[in-house]
């Protein structure tokens, strides 16, 4: 096991590499009375198409969901319940790209390590359990597709995308869950389940040796191939649709605009490229910028005004999006104020306090052993070190953030998703 120190946020990151390939990394907090553990595969939402050896496979929509869901069924009862019983706070997640399970505690850490780690090694189906999961996982759906805030992101994603997956629900759609079977959730599990394609993190006051041997001692499956995922190719950075409407229940209309950015090719290339982004954004459009406090200060937006990078594989995007009937107005500001930035560039003082507030919540987040760990897993898996964030947004500068926000939010660039009030509704 080998080990790296970050001198300049106090940290250092253990790391070791089994026979059969699964990534470990531990971080030591000496005098930490909690512990966290993540278990996490490298497949998310996106993954619906792959191959391993010969050709490609194609896989029901929301299958990598449905899977996280049914992982918890173990054949002597429910994990998520045991772990419970010894005391941890317990939960998964799907993404796009990733799909992570995890605990945090404060007693019996091996106790519930070793309990993480067998149910999710061991998958567990039966064909009344995955039945009845299609209805649970039926309603949720139907619940997300009344959701005026969904409705207004997945509509952005479909004017935006043209072949790439991620325009797909992660939950996928009733019609897609119904082929899912306990056949097609082991071959799933089968190939991206194994030890080559996920990572361990943990984070507390413990012997990074001793999580090791747990996984040695548990984790015993063979290494096997890494799959080859297709996205639907390249994406061009011109939106397909410009505007998508439609009407649902809302008093006022939300809106959401976006535009993708080229993603860089290599891991760590790609996570400055994100910060800087960030940055950018923040600097552009955050509470103390001219362009919000303009906006604001005329009532076109409100506190419910928000901007941000979504980062998905082999594709990026950038959207702001807020509520009120003058979203016209707000395209056009942004729009205005992306080439002026352009041409004049960002006021020094502002941005270098943007950058130091950025530092700052960088800093605090170490604070998260959950945002450690789960970080550290999708850095694994996309190819960066996330522990280094606070070097990469030390070297950003105005004069690039300014270039990245001038090239994305652009007329040309740029598709707009509106939520309108049913015609009669009542203010």
């Amino acid at each position: 096991m080998e080990y790296k120190s970050y001198e300049k946020v106090g940290e250092t990151v253990y790391h070791a590499v089994l026979d059969n390939g699964l990534n470990i990394y531990i971080i030591q907090k000496k005098g930490y009375m909690k512990s966290f553990a993540c278990f996490a595969a490298n497949y998310g939402g996106c993954d619906l198409r792959f191959k391993l050896d010969d050709g490609f496979t194609d896989t029901p929509a929301g299958i990598a969901h449905f899977l996280e869901h049914k992982m918890f069924d173990m054949p002597d009862g429910n994990a998520l319940t045991r772990l419970s019983e010894n005391g941890a706070s317990a939960n998964a997640f799907t993404s796009d790209s990733t799909t992570a399970y995890f605990f945090e505690s404060t007693d019996l850490f091996e106790e519930n390590l070793k309990l993480l780690l067998n149910f999710v090694s061991t998958p567990y189906f039966t064909l009344e359990s995955v039945e009845k999961e299609k209805g649970i996982i039926a309603q949720e759906i139907r619940m997300g597709e009344d959701s005026p805030g969904r409705a207004v992101y997945v509509n952005l994603l479909n004017a935006l995308l043209s072949s790439h997956p991620a325009r797909i629900s992660i939950a996928g759609t009733v019609e897609s869950i119904a082929g899912i079977t306990a056949s097609t959730l082991e071959e799933c599990h089968h190939v991206f389940y194994n030890p080559s394609n996920m990572v361990l993190c943990a984070a507390g006051d413990f012997d990074p040796q001793r999580v090791m041997q747990i996984a040695r001692e548990i984790v015993k499956a063979p290494p096997g191939g890494m799959p080859v995922r297709d996205y639907g190719g390249p994406e061009s950075m011109l939106p397909v649709r410009k505007l998508i409407e439609v009407n649902m229940e809302v008093s006022r209309p939300l809106y959401m605009f976006g535009a993708k950015l080229q993603p860089e090719k290599n891991g760590q290339s790609l996570y400055r490229q994100i910060l800087a982004a960030e940055l950018a954004l923040e600097a552009m459009m955050g509470t103390s910028s001219p362009l919000y406090n303009k906006l604001y200060s005329k009532g076109i937006i409100n506190g419910n005004f928000d901007y941000g990078i979504i980062d998905f594989p082999e594709v990026l995007l950038a959207y702001v999006d807020g509520e009120g009937e003058e979203y016209r107005a707000v395209m056009d500001a942004v729009f205005s104020e992306a080439y002026r930035i352009g041409r004049e560039g960002f006021d020094k003082s502002l941005f270098n306090r943007i950058k130091k507030a950025s530092i700052g919540g960088f800093l605090r987040s170490l604070n998260s052993l959950e945002n450690c760990c789960i970080s550290i897993a999708e850095g694994c898996f996309a190819g960066y070190d996330p522990m280094e964030g606070l070097d990469l947004i030390n070297g950003i500068t105005s004069e690039e953030a300014a270039c990245l926000v001038s090239g994305i939010l652009t007329e040309d660039n740029t598709a707009l998703s509106v939520v309108n009030p049913q015609a009669g509704a009542e203010e």
